[in-house]
């Protein structure tokens, strides 16, 4: 019987998918911002998109070492379902409050079902059920063929993988309408990147960090190695067939970024847990979805006050922008934004302050 692990290397690779989004979400001028921290308008896939597929992976080699453990001394299947699913409504509630205080503070703001976060209480949910339930690996492999395949066929037989007239895009629009994260209500058409349908594929993402779990608590890394290289084939492959879409969760984004996500994990390990090399992020990483629902606050009040423009133009637009480009400036603030949380997810660490949902 193996003994707990918590890797030193994913809560690094955790925390350095924080910052990434945080640096992301929070761009000092949206009319002003390097296209490689942006998303791909709909087909494709920029350095952006790929921050919360690598976060939905990490989330599934998590699950696996918190798990494996537990299922090993015949820990009561019925007691670890209740936790795991308690947990994963926690993480989904959480994310309803924050758009709940984004509703409050800004103007304008519709509230919206679902998000990043509700994602996230799902997928961990669900997946953490089939960990428990369903033990053989082949049929947790075949229930990840199955999800992509399946959606695969649904995509390709709705017949336009166009906005608004694809099938994921249909039923938001039916069934979440005003709380999708756009909505036009002449036409009725809704848009909602973190939609229902399309969280099906992101349970494939977070089904394969299950199996990447597996692999590092077993030292299987060389299989992250070539697992990681088939992917990243598949993925482009079948990119031919489906294109790269974030957007849509396509199969062919997901084998992509799982792809890149197993090459990194590796690399990872073997630099920071075999080699001993800083273990950079990490205190982002203990404390994620601190740091996420922390900045995410911090946005609104910032935007609520009116002192978010003023803030930027005084200490970034102004002496930056005409020095270096107004890009620069754009992301400097960003920068400087992501570095206080670190600072405090820093202080977090250094006082064993440990924050969880």
């Amino acid at each position: 019987m193996k003994n707990p692990l918590r890797l030193t290397s994913i809560d690094a690779l955790r925390g350095l998918t924080v910052a990434a989004m945080l640096l992301v979400n929070n761009a000092g001028d949206w009319d002003h911002v390097y296209a490689w921290l942006e998303h791909a308008a709909w087909n494709g896939c920029t350095p952006a998109d790929f921050i919360f597929p690598f976060f939905l992976l990490i989330v599934g080699v998590s699950l696996h070492l918190a798990l494996a453990p537990q299922l090993e001394r015949a820990s009561d299947p019925t007691h670890l379902s209740r936790s795991v699913v308690w947990r994963g409504v926690r993480i989904f509630a959480l994310g309803l409050a924050l758009h709940v205080i984004a509703y409050w503070l800004i103007d304008g703001r519709n509230f919206r079902l679902m998000g990043v976060l509700q994602r996230i209480g799902i997928c961990f949910a669900v997946v953490g059920l089939i960990a428990i339930h369903v033990r053989s690996i082949k049929i947790q492999w075949l229930i990840i063929a199955a999800i992509l395949i399946g959606y695969g066929v649904l995509l390709l037989a709705s017949g336009a993988l166009q906005p608004d007239l694809n099938l994921v895009d249909k039923i938001d629009s039916l069934l979440l309408g005003k709380l999708a994260y756009s909505f036009n209500p002449l036409t009725g058409l809704a848009h909602e990147p973190e939609g229902l349908l399309s969280t099906l594929p992101s349970i494939a993402t977070v089904l394969l960090g299950l199996q990447a779990g597996r692999w590092l608590r077993n030292g299987q890394t060389q299989y992250l190695w070539q697992a990681g290289l088939l992917a990243l084939l598949a993925g482009y492959l079948s990119g031919y067939l489906i294109p790269l879409n974030k957007q849509l969760w396509t199969p062919s984004f997901v084998l992509w970024t799982a792809g890149f996500a197993y090459l990194c994990m590796a690399l990872a390990h073997q630099l920071i847990d075999i080699r001993g090399m800083p273990a950079l992020g990490r205190s982002f990483g203990i404390n994620a979805i601190a740091a996420y629902a922390g900045s995410w606050v911090a946005t609104c009040v910032l935007a609520a006050t009116g002192w978010a423009e003023p803030l930027y133009r005084t200490l970034f637009a102004t002496p930056l922008a005409a020095a270096v480009s107004a890009e620069f400036a754009s992301l400097a603030f960003a920068t400087a934004f992501t570095a206080v949380f670190a600072l405090l997810m820093w202080l977090f660490k250094l006082r064993g302050w440990r924050i969880t949902v």
